[in-house]
């Protein structure tokens, strides 16, 4: 006698039967070009680039976002991890906010900077992932910081954080966690 599909397998199959049908339109958003804008709130640069064309990271781009991220307090600059710029561009698509710049608060942060901060306020990290290029504080113009915090929380990509009274989200590609008012 034969025996029948087991639940297991079943749902085993069914699942790869799902991720098969969902393999082209990863595959079309994997390949598209990625670009983000940014407005430095400190000091009151713009920059807009495609970080990614589609097939690959682009490395001019990339300098110039570590030169433009960098620690606005002391003009340190440090490379900015390339995950950072997924979750930005993964929140932009989710909040639908595309043609509006992330406003930044904070990006790299030098060693003797955070330091400081740590000094002045019980919300700085001593071990800051700011301080390896993995962490970034943004808002969107326009969009509740509430609403920001929820989306980018869902992507589950990373460490993030709401700072309502103060109007930003911190995002970090570190073990995926939540804090924040």
């Amino acid at each position: 006698m034969q025996k029948g599909i087991s639940r297991r397998d079943f749902l085993l199959g069914s699942g790869g039967g799902l991720l098969l049908a969902a393999t082209p339109f990863v595959q079309a958003k994997v390949n598209m070009p990625r670009a983000l804008s940014f407005s430095h709130t400190h000091t009151g640069e713009k920059l807009h680039m495609e970080y990614h064309d589609g097939r690959e990271y682009v490395p001019e781009a990339l300098q110039e976002a570590e030169h433009f991220l960098r620690d606005f307090r002391s003009g340190d600059s440090y490379p900015i991890d390339k995950g950072v710029f997924d979750f930005l561009w993964e929140l932009q698509q989710l909040s639908r906010t595309e043609k509006r710049p992330f406003h930044v608060i904070s990006a790299y942060r030098s060693p003797a900077t955070n330091a400081k901060l740590r000094k002045r306020s019980n919300g700085v990290a001593k071990r800051s992932l700011h301080m390896q290029g993995k962490a970034i504080d943004v808002r969107v113009e326009g969009l509740e910081t509430r609403k920001l915090y929820k989306a980018a929380l869902s992507l589950k990509l990373g460490g993030v954080g709401c700072y309502s009274k103060s109007g930003f989200i911190h995002l970090d590609t570190g073990r995926i966690r939540t804090w924040g008012s």
